[in-house]
């Protein structure tokens, strides 16, 4: 199919015309293959995390991939080139805890819906995804949410913004993981409905019941697959449970549980519920009293991801310190400095620059919060979360340290691909501000994340020959 494209024109007004235009356009041309570029990255400050800091170096990527690290690299042929002079170059910042790419996020019909999926409801072309790469984020874990106390599955995703394609969205080879929750939230703060659970105690029998029920069916479906290799075995298999299934992989470790959480003793309880059952991959989120159990956490092996100075918003997160982070990482926990917020994760640098005010953690640590750290806790560190030969090629590059009130993003890149451009982006800006601009359409899809309402100002069309061949 060929589209011949017709001029329009942008005016004052807001109207859906251009976001249902550029919807149906770019549904029938996008495709599922997923975008890898090569680019060389010229004399930078390389902010490697696990290696250091590197002045005036240049890191080259070949197919998505960080193929060189050094000072003095030749400039393949066609490959192109930013100039980092005098900017600072970070791995890509990943947020451990987001609900961008979603909405209607808790399938709250049921304390236990493990069988539901994330994943099945990524939406590639919402507005947040785009803005998290202008902070500087790369890849992000796109969460159920803690209406229960066993949620849905989460799915990590890498911010490949310009795509329409769910699958293009995730991150391929990713972990699986799931969202659990303890508290208010799975409790409805103490429902009169008559349904499970309404207290503290109450979240706790249903975590443990549904893992008993799902180590019976374990070992049930072990047996059956062991018996009917037997020859004259008659056996019939178990009932199939999507849901019995999934709490199956956790015991078997194959899902990673993140955990809603914030109060120390159901830390505790949780922590006590995983040893019961084996389970050892398991990151809580939140932990706003974590700096209470942290000795108990790193003993556990537990990780936890957590708001730099969020705290108080409801009765049960009321006591915190902005110290949680730096006391947790000084116990030997394996931290993060998550947002759940579409706005606050458009600036995650900043929030990790709060835990060298509060606990005097060193660069590498601070930053490791938003990048190595999370990357261990989605299961993804062999990937992405530090600049080494080998790893994908997702970066941050800045003005001005990420650490100082001044750091400024200007480049963020996704396997070697720039998915948001700050002096390009800012020249794209005159679509919104000379009513009088005329643009191609295929520009539109691109323009469309500049505006910061949400919405799109009025066109006029002519469409007439667009479907002529």
């Amino acid at each position: 199919m060929n589209f011949k494209f017709t001029k329009i024109k942008v005016g004052s007004k807001q109207l859906a015309v251009v976001s249902a235009f550029t919807i149906l356009l770019f549904a029938l041309t996008a495709t599922a293959q997923i975008e890898r570029g090569s680019v060389l990255i010229k004399n930078g400050t390389v902010l490697t995390v696990t290696k250091g800091t590197l002045e005036q170096t240049d890191v080259l990527v070949r197919d998505g991939k960080i193929v060189q690290i050094g000072k003095s690299i030749a400039t393949p042929a066609g490959v192109n080139v930013i100039d980092a002079s005098g900017l600072f170059v970070m791995p890509g910042i990943i947020d451990a805890h987001s609900h961008i790419g979603l909405d209607a996020i808790n399938e709250g019909t049921n304390a236990i819906t493990p069988e539901v999926h994330v994943a099945d409801a990524i939406n590639p072309m919402q507005i947040s995804i785009y803005r998290a790469l202008a902070g500087g984020c790369t890849t992000s874990h796109a969460m159920h949410g803690s209406a229960n106390s066993i949620g849905g599955q989460c799915q990590t995703i890498k911010h490949r913004f310009g795509t329409f394609d769910q699958e293009t969205m995730k991150m391929e080879g990713a972990p699986r993981t799931i969202k659990f929750a303890l508290g208010e939230n799975p409790t409805g703060h103490g429902r009169r409905d008559g349904t499970q659970p309404q207290t503290r105690m109450g979240v706790e029998f249903v975590i443990r019941e549904a893992f008993s029920q799902a180590k019976e069916y374990k070992e049930a479906w072990e047996k059956y697959n062991t018996n009917k290799l037997v020859k004259g075995f008659r056996g019939t298999p178990p009932t199939y449970s999507l849901r019995l299934e999934t709490l199956a992989e956790i015991l078997k470790g194959n899902i990673i549980i993140h955990c809603h959480s914030y109060r120390a003793d159901e830390i505790n309880m949780m922590l006590n519920v995983c040893k019961d059952f084996g389970i050892k991959r398991i990151t809580f989120q939140h932990v706003n009293e974590g700096f209470k159990v942290a000795p108990e956490l790193a003993a556990a092996g537990a990780m936890a991801s957590v708001f730099s100075d969020w705290w108080q918003y409801k009765l049960e997160v009321y006591y915190s310190t902005a110290y949680n982070a730096a006391i947790l990482v000084k116990n030997g926990v394996v931290t993060s400095i998550n947002s759940d917020d579409a706005g606050m994760i458009r600036n995650l640098y900043h929030q990790a620059g709060k835990t060298q005010k509060y606990g005097g953690l060193s660069d590498d640590e601070a930053l490791s919060l938003i990048t190595i750290n999370p990357a261990k806790q989605l299961g993804i560190e062999n990937r992405v979360g530090s600049i080494e030969v080998g790893k994908d090629a997702d970066f941050a590059i800045f003005k001005n340290h990420p650490l100082s009130i001044y750091g400024v993003p200007q480049y963020s890149i996704v396997d070697g691909v720039v998915r948001f451009d700050r002096a390009k982006d800012a020249n794209d800006m005159r679509l919104w501000t000379d009513p009088k601009e005329t643009v191609d359409i295929p520009t539109i899809h691109k323009s469309y994340a500049h505006d910061k309402d949400n919405c799109v100002q009025d066109v006029e069309l002519d469409l007439s020959d667009l479907f002529n061949n």
